[in-house]
């Protein structure tokens, strides 16, 4: 019988809870909590100069909104190297 037919939670095998908590996940659950820790502590007013006009905003929607920037470029670039 090969691996590949026996059931993984029988017998000593790994869960599915087991499997979805991989080291890179694990990694990048962190890195996300850190980044959300660093955001909401900076809360300041900023001038920030977008192009030509000035705008005053709270550092905290500056920095949320670049994390979100560059969780949708990241999430592109993986997207296309899929196909």
């Amino acid at each position: 019988m090969s691996p590949k037919d026996t059931s993984r939670t029988s017998g000593g095998g790994r869960s599915g809870l087991a499997e979805s908590f991989t080291p890179g996940r694990i990694a990048m659950i962190a890195v996300a909590i850190l980044t959300l820790v660093f955001i909401f502590e900076n809360t300041g007013e900023v001038r920030i100069r977008l192009l030509i006009p000035q705008v005053a905003m709270p550092l905290y929607v500056a920095l949320l909104a670049t994390a979100l920037l560059g969780g949708v470029c990241g999430y592109y670039v993986a997207a296309r190297r899929r196909k």
